[in-house]
């Protein structure tokens, strides 16, 4: 039997969608939102499905980034190799060695990310991290005429070369991208599981684009949809990996998702976090506590939008985050979306109102 949950994540974390270039993403979730909902988009391409329920407020803004991290051609050598920026935060010791698709005028073209080889250091050298400003995407040319003859040229798009692979428990999942498509799978997943009318509200599900460049797309879409509430669907940061103080992340792959309790931009609204908290524990979620001290979520353009707006986070904890390949697990994302149905259906008027009393 089919497993629509697996076919989603994979098909999403597969797509490419890098910031300012989401169009391939954005097809795929505008074809998978339309038999949910009535579709429309901004001006910077951020997806909007609406789905009325059995009132017409509160609306509920539902917000998960579409874009992933990437490059971008910059400069081409007349050797052939291409100089790059990041879209996106990278970690530079995770860059050497990945393979690398440009998306060019004429097709893909395969490439490497390439630095002087460590027989060429000295012993000094050899024990320092290598700089992104010292590395280069080598597509295998050996001229300027070559690489242009392919079909490459600055701004074009760079995408890591990464498939989706369950794991051996099978109930972990490793993928480029979970930053953010797993917060748009949760979307899609909650709304396919609520029924006609189920909730007392009007829900808009929201794939911003350029989270990873200053949260660009919420600060748009957010202006569209002018919410009274909104809960930001987001990867969280594992902290379950060598090297990561209990202090520093309590966060565990398998132990639930989380909710958010402070990021560099936003403290959440404290009756709506409490709220997601006590209702976690009623329905037998198990909920993690998350702090971000070091990043920010779309919540950080949503919750100032207007007058402001009462706004929470709900993550699914990642390991090795913006990389080329992180891992999720599988209880996390299904219990996000219990959670997260169970909220849908409980805030109405009434409930919404108390947040900002």
């Amino acid at each position: 039997m089919a497993d629509s949950t697996l076919e989603l994540l994979k098909e999403l974390t597969e797509a490419n969608g890098i910031p300012g270039y989401e169009s391939p993403v954005r097809n795929i979730v505008r074809n998978l939102l339309e038999p949910l909902g009535k579709i429309s988009q901004d001006k910077i391409g951020s997806v909007i499905c609406e789905v009325n329920g059995s009132s017409e407020a509160p609306k509920l803004m539902l917000a998960g980034h579409m874009d992933e991290i990437g490059f971008m051609v910059k400069h081409i050598t007349k050797e052939g190799f291409l100089h790059f920026l990041p879209l996106g935060g990278w970690f530079d010791q995770v860059l050497l060695g990945q393979r690398l698709v440009i998306k060019t005028k004429k097709g893909d073209v395969v490439g490497v990310i390439g630095a002087k080889p460590p027989h060429l250091l000295s012993a000094d050298q050899r024990t320092k991290v290598v700089k992104r400003t010292d590395m280069y995407i080598d597509i295998g040319a050996t001229s300027k005429e070559e690489v242009e003859d392919a079909g490459v040229r600055p701004g074009d798009p760079v995408i890591p070369r990464a498939d989706f692979v369950p794991l051996a428990s099978g109930k972990t999942y490793l993928s480029k991208a979970f930053d953010d498509r797993v917060g748009v799978a949760l979307i899609i997943s909650s709304l396919r599981q609520l029924k006609p009318g189920e909730h007392p509200n009007t829900i808009f599900g929201v794939a911003t684009v350029q989270e990873e460049v200053g949260v660009r797309g919420a600060t748009t879409s957010v202006r569209a949809v002018d919410p009274d509430l909104a809960i930001v669907l987001e990867s969280d940061i594992a902290g379950d990996v060598p090297g990561i103080k209990p202090e520093e992340s309590s966060v565990e792959l398998g132990k639930g998702p989380t909710v958010l309790i402070y990021d560099a931009r936003m403290i959440p609204n404290i009756k709506f976090r409490d709220f997601v908290m006590d209702l976690a524990e009623e329905i037998e979620v198990p909920l993690q506590i998350s702090y971000v001290e070091g990043g920010s979520t779309d919540g950080a353009a949503i919750h100032l939008h207007n007058t402001g707006v009462p706004t929470v986070v709900i993550a699914v904890p990642v390991r090795h985050i913006h990389s080329d390949s992180s891992i999720i697990h599988r209880d996390d994302y299904d219990n996000a979306v219990k959670l997260l149905v169970e909220m849908l259906k409980r805030l109405d008027s009434e409930k919404v109102a108390e947040f900002t009393a």
